[in-house]
């Protein structure tokens, strides 16, 4: 084929994945590339991976078919997660041309040239995840209001059912000042909220030459910055400080929006799955987080069906859940992930069993998320506005992490402005009014 021009991404999983895709993204634009949707012809698709679940896996052959129905010649690039655990696996899929590993995935412009004439060879660069020390800069831009401003990278925690340090590796850090740096660039460029990202992002610190922390950093960006939003991705209880939790309730710029993985609640399954705390701290933090922020928004990680799970051990997590005065819950059916210790415990639930119980979670969370909301309403808040499917409406979020939805009527996305909120709609969207034109950025 003759010398590419222009090339596609498509990103799979977390959102550290997606600052990461666009740094890619950014690198083939510095080298002349044109920037194509997924779904549009290309000459080059890249396919950043996930591989936390088996359904993650089965969406990376997906978009491989898809970026050959879209352009049957064109080259096809695999990274990300799945790639550092599965190369010679992903190899085998039909047109896929180049499989990066972790350590390689960041220089994937620097290949292209190199895969010659013959399509579909599957040619793999993948080191061993132990040579991986390195941390990345990488940030989202241009394709969502908020931004995604990668911290950390990787993960000592070795939880029995991850894969995560495997496919990333030890955890490393961001320097600060470098931190600060690409803040003040998005600062030029009109940016409006950030969202803190890292694998195990509490962990951060680790792998820089002077000693820091989360609490140092996110303080030095409080003192620093006038973007007026950021906010922590999700962060692990035990690393939720007390000093964390202190500090956001003073901020102005630190939103009152906490995203903690429980998993379990059951010590005994908690335990199991090497987790690094019990449920009497995760009751702790977030009973310390609704004193010092009555309205905070609280989301919760947690996986159903764990190897031994019992329907007692369910139950336990269900009630905790339901007392638990938490925003929301994102659930996860438990997945086997080959090397993992999980993956050959005993008394591995059935999946209809464990389909189950993540509809009856599912379900609790869908009543949790919209009495959350219903709290609020009657209350003036801050929205970020955002594009929605509707040309005629915006959406967006309200300091405390509410979906809001409202008419355009004059207003557009990335304007900053105060609203009342005034009802929920069947979607559990609350619908708002207006109260000023965009605040001063």
């Amino acid at each position: 084929m003759a010398s590419p021009v222009s090339v596609a991404l498509h990103t799979l999983g977390c959102k550290l994945n997606f600052s990461e895709t666009s740094a890619i993204g950014r690198k083939f634009v510095e080298r002349g590339f044109q920037l194509r949707e997924f779904t549009e012809d290309a000459d080059v698709y890249v396919i950043n991976t996930c591989s936390v679940t088996e359904f993650a896996d089965r969406k990376c052959r997906a978009a491989v078919r898809q970026a050959q129905r879209n352009n049957p010649s064109a080259r096809i690039v695999v990274i990300g997660c799945y790639a550092q655990l599965k190369p010679q696996e992903i190899a085998t899929i039909e047109g896929v041309d180049l499989v990066l590993g972790a350590a390689e995935k960041f220089n994937v412009i620097n290949y292209i040239d190199l895969l010659g004439q013959q399509k579909g060879k599957g040619l793999v660069k993948c080191d061993e995840i132990e040579t991986v020390n390195s941390f990345e800069e990488a940030f989202s831009y241009g394709d969502r209001t908020r931004v995604f401003l990668k911290v950390q990278d990787g993960c000592d925690y070795n939880c029995s059912f991850c894969t995560i340090p495997l496919a990333r590796g030890k955890s490393r850090s961001g320097i600060p000042s470098r931190i600060l740096t690409q803040i003040r660039d998005l600062e030029t460029r009109g940016v409006q909220e950030v969202v803190l990202t890292g694998v195990n992002i509490g962990d951060y610190g680790k792998g820089l030459l002077e000693e820091s922390s989360f609490l140092e950093l996110i303080s030095q960006i409080d003192a620093t910055s006038s973007i007026p939003r950021f906010r922590i991705s999700s962060i692990e209880p035990n690393l939720c400080t007390k000093e964390i939790i202190e500090f956001v309730a003073k901020s102005n710029r630190f939103m009152p929006h906490f995203h903690m993985p429980l998993q379990s609640g059951s010590d005994e399954m908690l335990a199991k799955m090497r987790r690094r705390y019990r449920v009497s701290l995760y009751r702790d933090r977030v009973a310390q987080i609704r004193q010092l922020m009555p309205d905070a928004c609280i989301g919760v990680d947690v996986i159903v069906g764990f190897p031994g799970e019992s329907e007692q051990d369910f139950m336990e997590t269900y009630r905790f859940l339901n007392e638990l005065p938490v925003s929301y819950l994102h659930v996860f059916t438990y997945s086997q992930r080959d090397d993992t210790p999980a993956a050959v415990m005993p008394d591995q639930i059935p999946l209809e069993e464990r389909r189950r119980r993540n509809k009856m979670l599912r379900t609790l969370s869908v009543k949790k998320q919209r009495a959350f909301a219903e709290m609020q309403i009657g209350t003036i808040r801050e929205v970020i506005l955002e594009a929605d499917p509707n040309k005629d409406l915006l959406r967006g979020f309200t300091e405390n992490y509410i979906k809001i939805s409202m008419p355009r009527a004059g207003f557009a996305t990335n304007d900053r402005i105060t609203v009342q909120l005034k009802a929920l709609d069947e979607n559990g969207l609350v619908l708002v009014e207006p109260k000023k034109k965009e605040l001063a950025h």
